[in-house]
């Protein structure tokens, strides 16, 4: 049985093989699988050292000291722990706090969180580009304000927030700003300091590495006090206790070094692929593109089939590994939040997909996608 061909990137990437040498590494007796915290035996030492370079890897892509990675289970722990503890712990000097309406659900089950402790949240709504401007956040802007939260890359429609133009209006009001980078890390340019980025949020398994690993950028400089979620044996300097998984952690760092060194070239290529792909299909009648066409990530193309039910489209494009938004929404029946955010009604937002193209997808997978596209969609469209 021939596989679909995999063009669901923004829900997870496969892993890379030689991060996944490196991790296979540390698994076994022979290998680096000991405990990073058993500091009285060489085991130990080793583990603690690859943990180290395996930080200062996932630093160098960000662009920041490796003392101000964090490390977690992924980019929702991370959410998590920059949103939930930053609030808790600068509760003395405000409770109100920022975001949008298309973050990611991880952000927004936080928001709620807060808001039934009775903190303040203010839920900027998007162009139908899916773009929050600068000018929106300082508008929103009160005396009380503690923190900014928001997404770098959508990870339904992939839009690109200036996340550059915000930090500045961040850092002159006082202002913390958190970045979601979960979609954008190892494909975008990156520089937290230059941003003026105090929390960042990363995923190892959507630039390459594996699931379950991930980290939290936060700034030494200026300092940000952080209240931790998960109590345990004070790792992580107090912010995140539990047993590192060194096979994981140095998965990440291997995925980010990887990133790094090919992120011009792989994005130059990935948009090329995307572009393609949406020449093969744009003639087709009732169908457009959702989002943004310029400040839009390399790999990210959500399309709408007019008249053609989302799910049923899904399910006749057998040759197709697609989604029709967040893998994280998708066992919610309703429409998506994103699309009906950049103003497509109930049934627009039904017949759209997401198509994500990465790292492994080839010239040839594009044409038989195209080819298959046609195919379905025509038929569909004659059943109608």
């Amino acid at each position: 049985m021939n596989k679909a061909i995999y063009l669901d990137y923004a829900a997870t990437t496969p892993v890379d093989p030689v991060v996944a040498e490196k991790m296979m590494a540390c698994l076994t007796l022979g290998g680096n699988f000991a405990n990073a915290a058993s500091r009285s035996h060489m085991y130990g030492w080793q583990a603690e050292a690859a943990i180290e370079d395996a930080r200062q890897q996932v630093a160098d892509l960000l662009r920041v000291d490796l003392r101000e990675i964090v490390w977690t289970s992924g980019a929702t722990e991370s959410n998590n722990l920059a949103i939930k503890g930053v609030m808790q712990a600068n509760q003395a000097r405000g409770r109100h706090m920022i975001t949008s309406s298309i973050e990611h659900k991880s952000v927004l089950d936080c928001c709620e969180q807060l808001a039934e402790q009775g903190f303040e949240i203010t839920y900027l709504s998007p162009n139908k580009d899916g773009l929050i401007s600068s000018s929106q956040v300082k508008d929103a802007m009160r005396d009380d304000t503690v923190l900014v939260s928001l997404m770098h890359v959508n990870n339904e429609i992939g839009s690109i927030t200036d996340i550059a133009a915000i930090g500045e209006i961040t850092r002159e009001k006082n202002v913390l700003f958190h970045v979601d980078a979960a979609q954008s890390a190892g494909k975008l340019n990156i520089d937290c300091k230059a941003m003026k980025v105090d929390l960042m949020s990363v995923s190892a398994h959507k630039m390459y590495g594996p699931k379950g690993a991930g980290c939290l950028y936060v700034s030494r400089q200026p300092k940000v006090n952080i209240v931790a979620q998960i109590h345990g044996g004070g790792h992580e300097r107090g912010m995140r206790s539990g047993t590192l998984a060194t096979h994981q952690i140095v998965g990440m760092g291997e995925a980010a070094h990887i990133a790094l060194n090919g992120m011009e070239q792989e994005g130059l290529r990935i948009a090329e692929l995307r572009d393609a792909l949406w020449a093969g299909i744009a003639d087709l009648s009732g169908v457009r593109r959702n989002g943004c066409v310029s400040d839009v990530s390399a790999g990210h193309l959500n399309i709408c089939f007019d008249g053609v039910d989302g799910e049923t489209l899904l399910m006749s494009m057998r040759q197709l590994a697609i989604s029709s938004g967040s893998a994280c929404n998708s066992a919610s029946m309703k429409p998506s939040y994103v699309l009906t955010a950049i103003g497509l009604n109930d049934a627009q937002a039904d017949s759209s997909v997401r198509i994500t193209i990465g790292r492994f997808t080839r010239r040839e997978d594009i044409e038989k996608a195209v080819e298959h596209i046609r195919d379905v969609y025509s038929r569909l469209q004659a059943a109608d």
